[in-house]
């Protein structure tokens, strides 16, 4: 049995820190001219991919090493000198000396999320003649993120451009398949994963409005899972917010939450 503690909240977070890194590092590839930055301080991954990304964060405060004001003010210099807030992502098991520091330098929440896991295990086999999942190749990237983006903005239009530009920058990232559902060969569900040391974070999962409730999603996960398994995971994760109808899917699928974690910014 595995247990939710501090042993397992380092393999979570380092598994995100991770991916967070690569999705700079993908952006740096593809656009050399791009100031995407990352590093490493007091143990936490350090991460800048744009002044307004959803991955300019911080992951693994205060659990691998010791937080300090001298670590915090290098952090805080990483971000400022790169004109992005600072924002980090903490689990509960940083204990409260850490967010005791972030509180006297003047931090709010702002965002809270449930870190979920279980077991990478062999699903049973659900298949059905009509729907195919596959990893897609080099060459579909476009593809996949356009169905990603309909999937995620089907009620927020507006940001479609920029949904598909984050789904083309995750299929370019190391360590990370993509993975396409069809039902009666055409492509209505996309998914992601990204392995890190035995753990597999899932994520970017979408399906098209007109083929929900299809069974795509419950494809996609199996796919995704036996994939895991035969490239040498036995730890599964995803992060839902709090409450939401993504964390009961998750559980319904055998997942459960490892702690709540917060997101953490200067208020002014």
């Amino acid at each position: 049995m595995i247990f939710a503690d501090f042993e397992l909240a380092k393999r979570l977070e380092r598994a995100e820190g991770f991916a967070c890194v690569q999705f700079a590092a993908a952006r740096k590839n593809a656009f050399p001219e791009c100031n995407s930055d990352w590093m490493r301080c007091a143990g936490a991954d350090v991460v800048f991919d744009g002044v307004d990304a959803p991955t300019t964060q911080t992951f693994g405060l205060g659990l691998f090493e010791e937080l300090t004001p001298g670590a915090m003010d290098e952090i805080e210099r990483f971000f400022s000198e790169r004109g992005a807030a600072v924002m980090h992502e903490v689990s509960p098991l940083a204990g409260v000396a850490t967010f005791d520091l972030l509180a006297v330098r003047g931090y709010r929440p702002i965002e809270i999320s449930n870190v979920l896991f279980r077991t990478v295990e062999n699903p049973e086999s659900t298949e059905r003649d009509d729907i195919r999942v596959r990893v897609i190749a080099a060459d579909e990237a476009e593809l996949w993120a356009a169905v990603s983006a309909r999937g995620w903005t089907h009620e927020h239009p507006e940001l479609k451009e920029f949904v598909e530009q984050m789904g083309v920058l995750m299929v370019a990232r190391e360590q990370s398949p993509c993975f396409l559902a069809e039902l009666d060969g055409v492509a209505g569900a996309a998914g992601g994963l990204s392995l890190y040391e035995g753990v597999a974070l899932f994520a970017g999962a979408a399906t098209v409005p007109e083929m929900r409730r299809r069974g795509l999603q419950g494809a996609l996960l199996e796919a995704r899972m036996r994939y895991a398994l035969e490239h040498g995971c036995d730890l599964a994760m995803m992060v839902a917010e709090a409450g939401s109808e993504s964390q009961r899917n998750a559980e319904r699928q055998g997942f459960r939450v490892a702690y709540t974690r917060m997101k953490w910014k200067v208020i002014k």
